[in-house]
């Protein structure tokens, strides 16, 4: 079973969160990242992802992978959406099942901060002033 996924469609968190049930887990953190109005001191009317599939799935698969080597956790998920996104909808979601707390929380940070720096996915951000725009992660961003 693939532990990170690329969709078209709106993000479902339950079956996710569902997913990561395990008796071992005394802990769960997630993280959900939204499209926000605006950036950078602009109004942003949408968004639109575009992603590498076939890398982006391998790389999401490693880094999770390495999460689970590097954290002591259950298990963990990640989602990301592709496409057209409007104001206020899930772009990522990211969920972790641990044995205590600080591994979730230290995991799920670990997680969001290596996707948006390693999985080729790139983000068009549309303006309500008719620009778009390209943006491309940075190591400061992850920050």
């Amino acid at each position: 079973m693939s532990r990170f996924s690329i969709t078209a469609e709106a993000i479902e968190t339950a079956p996710l969160r569902g997913q990561l049930l395990d008796a071992r887990a005394g802990a769960f953190a997630s993280f959900e990242g939204w499209v926000r109005d605006h950036n950078e001191g602009q109004s942003v009317s949408g968004l639109h992802y575009q992603a590498y599939a076939e890398l982006a799935l391998a790389e999401g698969e490693k880094l999770l992978d390495e999460a689970l080597a590097l954290f002591d956790i259950v298990d963990a998920r990640c989602v990301h959406r592709v496409g057209e996104l409007s104001i206020g909808e899930m772009a990522v979601w990211v969920g972790v099942s641990a044995g205590h707390r600080d591994a979730a929380f230290a995991a799920c940070r670990w997680i969001i901060d290596e996707t948006k720096l390693r999985v080729p996915i790139w983000k068009q951000e549309r303006y309500v002033s008719g620009v778009e725009a390209w943006l491309h992660p940075t190591v400061a961003a992850a920050e």
